[in-house]
């Protein structure tokens, strides 16, 4: 995980404030986001390469910064986080190019296997 970067954004402090530091611990470089213009400014001064995402936040939206991020750095993989999971949603935010989808509530855990999955696709 060494030197594997993570933006994680939702609008929700509490994601951030329990993802960040179970993703620490582990060794990736994090940064965090309640503000998806601020994250959308941060995806354009640097490559992250892994994007945590909610789907539902004011604008830009999920699938909004997953179309900056592709369009800015194709090689990052971008989670989708959502409350708001429907089959039209997971479908669209994947043919999009998002390499999962979670429903909320999740356990951090479950959200951390996942990245580390990721972020090693040769260990599992």
């Amino acid at each position: 995980m060494k030197n594997t970067s993570v933006i994680i954004l939702d609008d929700e402090p509490i994601v951030c404030e329990r993802l960040t530091p179970a993703l620490e611990k582990l060794g990736f470089e994090v940064e965090a986001f309640t503000d998806s213009q601020k994250a959308v400014d941060r995806l354009g001064e640097r490559q992250f390469d892994i994007l945590v995402t909610d789907l539902k936040m004011k604008k830009p939206d999920g699938l909004e910064v997953l179309r900056f991020v592709k369009e800015q750095a194709p090689a990052t993989k971008v989670i989708f986080i959502t409350g708001f999971a429907t089959v039209e949603t997971a479908t669209q935010a994947l043919k999009e190019g998002a390499v999962d989808f979670i429903a909320k509530p999740f356990k951090i855990s479950q959200l951390v296997d996942l990245i580390v999955t990721i972020a090693n696709p040769g260990d599992s």
